[in-house]
């Protein structure tokens, strides 16, 4: 049930009129979220953009979850590029212990290699993310809606009961 949820409120999103900015803007910012591990203080501070923007949550979430399952396959990538930052650059040394005798900065988690290696790739790849997922949801709008739109499985799901309370309930 919490799956056939899900998967109304994400199809909901890309057949409504918001904006593919905000839907693409909330898919990045979930991968943020995805991509790097949950409880570090800069998932807190993204979680808080996302409810203070004009965002997709939905699709936030779905960025979030779509994210997660590559980053357990990258963590030895991640972890690779955060020893690298934190060990192999001897010149960025004293900047990590001045950043780690600061009172908050230890609560970001920064000193462990995957939390920092994953928030990297994450910062860097958050714009072509961005971009990729607004052209999707760009193309999907102008080529792909009518035709999901009349598949068997999207009529079974409006003419399911469940789904049809859901709506009413929904609604009110």
């Amino acid at each position: 049930m919490v799956l056939m949820k899900f998967c109304s409120k994400l199809f909901k999103t890309l057949h409504s009129k918001e904006d593919p900015h905000n839907i693409a803007l909330g898919f990045a910012l979930g991968s943020i979220i995805g991509l790097t591990p949950f409880f570090s203080l800069h998932n807190f501070f993204v979680m808080i953009l996302i409810l203070a923007l004009n965002v997709s949550i939905s699709s936030a979430f779905f960025g979030a979850l779509f994210f997660s399952y590559f980053a357990y396959l990258l963590d030895p990538l991640f972890h690779q590029l955060g020893y690298f930052l934190l060990v192999d650059i001897t010149w960025l040394q004293s900047f990590w212990t001045y950043l780690y005798n600061i009172p908050i900065a230890p609560l970001t988690k920064f000193y462990n290699t995957v939390v920092l290696g994953s928030l990297v790739v994450s910062l860097t790849t958050f714009f072509p993310v961005y971009f990729g997922f607004k052209q999707i949801v760009t193309f999907y709008r102008a080529k792909m809606a009518s035709k999901v739109n009349n598949l068997k499985i999207m009529q079974i799901m409006k003419a399911n009961k469940f789904f049809q309370m859901y709506q009413k309930v929904k609604l009110q």
